[in-house]
């Protein structure tokens, strides 16, 4: 054994013995802290090693973080992976976690993933088997390498990863045109990219800042401004992508991935919940891999981006260690046999495929019901956005507290939300599969915000999944527009009902819309914008066939 190496530190080891839920320790471990590796202009990439102690030889599992080596990547992947049987690197990026240079999101991963790579090949440890793994922008780091592989790579595990930095900041734009600002969402992870590095301890100190002034970081004017009141300082990453809300903007130049998953020959697990803030991603690159035809595997639980490893970490690390040994060790005995698993509120489902086939439920936006039939003379459905009086944000994709399936009730008594039922069902009907809305509308600048809930016999309100778009004013005529909200695998129980919640994007989760056509982060007005949707327009929820295939 090396004279370098030590036992982990006893922190680590602690909060090891806290993940419950994972198999049984194969080895002890050692650690080699802050080794310096050589990017290729130079810049020391400050990396740990833990390894297992044993005859080996054992594969390599590489992590790059902008979040530090410590809590929680030593315990729950240095420890817990290298006890499994595999040497395991932590790598900082650069300009974080004490590594040199500068920080600057997506431009230089794949140049120092190439470097790390052309630095293992050096130690007489590595046998030549790497996989990577890691969650959300470790996620994007691996698609980075694997945007031109090295040799050495066999597997990639993705839990809630980011292949499009772009499709972080906005959603729901038209083609070429800005999306939706996704504001509360970026302060959160701004505030985790500047302080995670620095410990547990700056990370809660800084997210309670953020907590305490949120209403001034995301109601004051202009927003390009006022959002430092949250972080306490400027980030000038998060100031940019403001800067810059065109998508085809020079700035984004090689921030988006999504090529990658559609000629990759690296085998790739990809885990996710239901209400990630990557979810549309995940299983964007999952119809990609499919492209490729390279081995995929795909898990959605019942989780949010957080709880994915938390609650979700026995599930998760199963997951993950079954197609780690699969692909680096040739031990395929623990991979599931279908492809796909999802939770479906009721339990755990294996599939063929996703989306699985399935049955399409329209149901008509009939005044305040939804019916599953159209009726003649149908009054349209007038909605009206004041921005400064604001729909409060719960439930769904978030990462804050209120991540989830919610209770929404508050909301959908909110005077700009308009409510409409569908019959109870008589018997139960199982959601599975993709959701949205075709609606013929014509507006004023205006986000339009679609939430999907199941509603019980006491009229109790859960949020199920949702989806925005934004509006602009166009020609005399009604405009089709498609409104996609996140897929959903829910059993819906017998005399319970469908709710769909449509109103103005809800705040702080997304920026206000000035409603006066200028960017959401520059505009110093405000003013109120009205948007009618008109008889024609449906809501398409696919269903399991009766038969359950």
């Amino acid at each position: 054994m090396p004279e370098t190496t030590r036992r982990p530190p006893r922190a680590a080891r602690l909060l090891r013995r806290t993940l419950r839920g994972l198999p049984p320790k194969r080895f002890d471990t050692r650690h080699r802290p802050a080794l310096e590796v050589p990017a290729e202009d130079g810049t020391v990439l400050l990396t740990d090693h833990h390894l297992p102690v044993g005859p080996g030889p054992f594969p390599t599992v590489l992590l790059r973080s902008p979040y530090g080596r410590g809590f929680p990547w030593m315990p729950l992947y240095g420890l817990a992976l290298a006890e499994q049987g595999f040497h395991v690197v932590i790598q900082s990026c650069r300009g974080t976690g004490g590594s040199g240079g500068e920080f600057r999101p997506w431009r230089d991963e794949r140049a120092d993933g190439l470097a790390t790579v052309e630095w293992l090949r050096g130690q007489p440890w590595f046998d030549g088997r790497l996989g990577t793994i890691g969650p959300s922008y470790l996620g994007y780091v691996q698609w980075a390498l694997a945007a031109d592989p090295p040799p050495e790579l066999r597997a990639m595990v993705v839990h809630n990863g980011v292949h499009d930095l772009y499709g972080f900041f906005r959603t729901g734009g038209a083609p070429g045109a800005p999306g939706v600002f996704q504001l509360e969402n970026a302060l959160i992870a701004s505030v985790g990219l500047l302080h995670f590095q620095h410990g547990f301890g700056a990370l809660m100190r800084a997210a309670a800042r953020l907590q305490r002034h949120l209403r001034a970081a995301t109601r004051g004017l202009p927003l390009r401004q006022a959002y430092t009141a949250g972080t306490g300082r400027p980030v000038p990453f998060l100031a940019e992508a403001m800067d810059h809300p065109e998508p085809g903007d020079p700035y984004w130049h090689g921030a988006d991935l999504a090529a990658v998953a559609r000629r990759t020959s690296v085998p790739t697990a990809l885990v996710t919940g239901w209400w990630d803030v990557q979810l549309g991603q995940t299983l964007g690159q999952w119809e990609r891999l499919g492209e490729a035809g390279v081995p995929r595997s795909l898990l959605v639980g019942p989780w949010t981006h957080t709880s994915t490893l938390g609650p979700g970490l026995p599930e998760t690390f199963r997951e993950s260690l079954a197609w780690l040994r699969a692909h680096l060790a040739d031990d395929p005995s623990e991979l599931r046999a279908a492809p796909v698993r999802v939770h479906t509120g009721e339990g755990w489902r294996e599939l063929a495929e996703w989306p699985p086939p399935g049955k399409e439920l329209l149901l008509h936006l009939d005044g305040e019901r939804l019916s599953p039939e159209a009726r003649p003379g149908a009054e349209p459905l007038r909605l009206r956005a004041v921005p400064d009086r604001p729909v409060p944000s719960v439930g769904g994709a978030l990462l804050s507290q209120q991540a989830g399936p919610r209770r929404v009730d508050a909301p959908g008594r909110h005077e700009a939300v308009l409510s409409l039922d569908g019959e109870p069902f008589d018997g139960p009907v199982r959601l599975l599969g993709p959701v949205s809305l075709e609606l013929l509308v014509d507006s004023g600048h205006l986000d339009l915000y679609a939430r999907l809930c199941e509603v019980d016999p006491r009229g109790q309100a859960v949020h199920l999944t949702d989806g925005v778009v934004r509006l602009t004013p166009g020609t005399d005529r009604p405009d089709r527009v498609t409104l996609t909200l996140n897929p959903a695998a829910r059993r819906i129980a017998a005399g319970h009902r469908l709710r769909l919640q449509l109103g103005p994007a809800p705040h702080p989760r997304y920026a206000r819309n000035p409603g006066t056509g200028e960017s959401d982060t520059t505009a110093t007005r405000l003013v109120p914008a009205r948007a009618t949707v008109h008889p024609g327009s449906v809501l398409r929820v696919t269903v399991e066939h009766p038969d359950g295939s």
